[in-house]
């Protein structure tokens, strides 16, 4: 059984400790956060995921937990800007980390961790559910009947719950840039990876940023944005905001006809419009419910039952040309196309 601790108290955390109980061979035993009252209220409320096992133990140091031989992994979701200094701790505690995305805001960062994380034998992945849902791979099957691709649009645009919270002042996490905040990271990054999963790294890439920036002693982050990448023979738009929302599904157009992608994060109905015929609807038959957590806690198991650190090299890969991709975004933002 993998005993697994949870770094953060955010909602991501409640739905991986969900997903976590309907999986086997792992199971959360430790809560941290730096607030200890609150790591005790968010570890009894875990609890009631799984009333017939313990109830997750609660602390506020990270440090002497990852010493004291209580747990195997950490599953890290705590501001942006932490997570790499976490993850190194970890690494050298010989301790399993899956991370929640972004897993670091650079290539190089990520880098040197998947180094060490394989020089030390552990496990280390990045928790980005679109890698591990089972309609990317719909997607890509059904990719050989659109021939050639010539245009695709990717989105992920939805105003934040917590966006009123930020025009009346209050610091929020995800709009705080000394927490490495913005929208890149939180939603950029779900259509990002389908991008570089399904069709690589682009020649180059060029974008724009709404910045958002409300209170006086910040500069503020990206509120929203869109990016063109540039490959041979198509462009690719990405587009991403949480301070409007969209109901337009994302294409991939091809020569041969159109998919429609209802959620790019997490497909589930598709919608193949092949040139010239009639309308074919793919209603993906997925148990559980959309933007479930599920299939990148069953990799992280299996990674960490494996055994071989460096069989997690392929997912850490796709997370290094992924950040690539968003490193390249970000140099762009008004400065003009970047190469890849």
């Amino acid at each position: 059984m993998i005993r697994l601790a949870t770094i953060g108290t955010s909602q991501i955390t409640r739905t991986l400790a969900r997903d976590v109980a309907g999986v086997a061979g792992i199971r959360v035993t430790h809560v941290v956060s730096r607030d200890v009252a609150r790591a005790q209220d968010f570890a009894a409320e875990l609890a009631e995921l799984a009333p017939a096992e313990a109830a997750p133990q609660s602390t506020g140091d990270l440090d002497a937990l990852l010493r004291s031989g209580d747990i195997d992994a950490v599953y890290i979701a705590s501001p942006n800007s932490v997570h790499a200094g976490q993850v190194r701790a970890a690494i050298r505690a010989g301790i399993h980390v899956l991370v929640e995305k972004p897993a670091v805001t650079t290539a190089a960062e990520w880098r040197e961790l998947s180094a060490a994380a394989r020089t030390a034998g552990v496990v280390l992945i990045e928790g980005i559910r679109t890698a591990y849902d089972p309609g990317l791979q719909a997607v890509r099957d059904l990719l050989p009947q659109l021939g050639a691709v010539r245009r695709v649009s990717f989105g992920y645009e939805s105003v934040s719950s917590r966006y009123g919270k930020v025009l009346a002042g209050e610091r929020i996490n995800m709009f705080d840039p000394e927490l490495a905040g913005g929208v890149l990271y939180d939603l950029g990054v779900y259509a990002a990876h389908p991008l570089i999963a399904l069709f690589g790294l682009p020649l180059e890439v060029r974008g724009s940023k709404v910045q958002v920036a409300v209170r006086d002693d910040s500069p503020g982050v990206d509120g929203a944005g869109v990016a063109i990448a540039s490959y041979d023979g198509f462009d690719a738009d990405l587009s991403y905001s949480k301070i409007s929302t969209s109901t337009r599904p994302s294409e991939i157009r091809g020569e041969l006809g159109t998919l429609q992608i209802d959620h790019i994060a997490s497909p589930r109905v598709l919608t193949l419009q092949p040139a010239g015929g009639d309308e074919i609807v793919h209603e993906l038959p997925i148990d559980g419910p959309q933007h479930a957590l599920t299939g990148e806690i069953e990799r992280f198991v299996e990674l960490v039952q494996g055994g071989d650190a460096s069989a997690a090299e392929p997912d850490q890969l796709a997370t290094e040309q992924t950040l690539r991709l968003m490193d390249a975004i970000r140099a762009s933002w008004g400065a003009g196309a970047v190469a890849l």
